[in-house]
């Protein structure tokens, strides 16, 4: 029996974004990311800036919100303590619930991959579904970052980046310090928002059948090493 989900949960640089779509053509499934927020505006009737502003995958999503509570004036909202400004008319658990439902429906029609989302989570009672967990070292993870960046670069037809300030930037100016904090926001409200939803910590190697370095492996391997799993289920 060969796996018809595979749910994908990655630290910023550790390339799920890349190995994600990978193992999807491999396997001969969609590759789910960015369609479940436009699913979910499209249902709720929101904008897609909006359903974005509530995506755990999003770069403004709610995950940065629940991830900067600590430091803001706090209200109890499901057992976290958060701050949440200018909440809309529909509760944030609309729009966790709303992408589950997305997550759900996938999984019982075609099936595919899905990056992101506490998808172990919520797809964690399905025999068909492998769990897959990409981390690293952050010295490694912000080395491919900066990898991918250069060859976004290229791919565009932009420069290499070139030095300012005697440091290295990309497109778009990034430092050496602005890629570290990008590393670190991504990876705190990530986890934000899976504890905050569903009580429960990414990082947990419970969650997953398969948890792999792939800062250390040669991405071929890690989607091999997948595929592989995926056909093994």
């Amino acid at each position: 029996m060969s796996a018809r989900v595979v749910t994908i949960s990655a630290t910023f640089g550790a390339g799920g974004g890349i190995i994600g779509p990978a193992v999807a053509e491999r396997l001969g499934l969609p590759f789910v990311d960015r369609a479940v927020p436009a699913t979910v505006a499209a249902e709720i009737g929101c904008t897609l800036e909006e359903a974005l502003a509530h995506d755990g995958r999003a770069e403004r999503g709610i995950g940065r919100i629940l991830a900067g509570a600590a430091r803001l004036p706090n209200v109890t909202l499901g057992g976290m303590d958060v701050y949440l400004p200018d909440r809309t008319i529909l509760p944030e658990e609309e729009f966790v619930s709303r992408t589950e439902q997305v997550m759900t429906r996938v999984a019982d029609a075609d099936g595919g991959v899905l990056l992101g989302r506490a998808g172990a989570v919520v797809l964690a009672d399905r025999p068909e579904a492998l769990h897959v967990r990409l981390d690293g070292s952050k010295e490694l993870r912000l080395e491919r970052a900066r990898a991918e960046e250069k060859a976004a670069d290229q791919a565009e037809g932009g420069a290499p980046g070139e030095v300012r300030a005697g440091r290295a930037t990309g497109r778009s100016g990034t430092s050496q310090r602005d890629l570290e904090r990008m590393l670190e926001d991504n990876d705190r409200a990530r986890a934000a928002y899976v504890k905050h939803f569903y009580g429960a910590d990414p990082a947990d190697p419970r969650l997953y059948h398969l948890v792999i370095d792939s800062t250390r492996l040669p991405e071929p391997t890690v989607v091999d090493m997948i595929v592989a799993a995926a056909r093994a289920v």
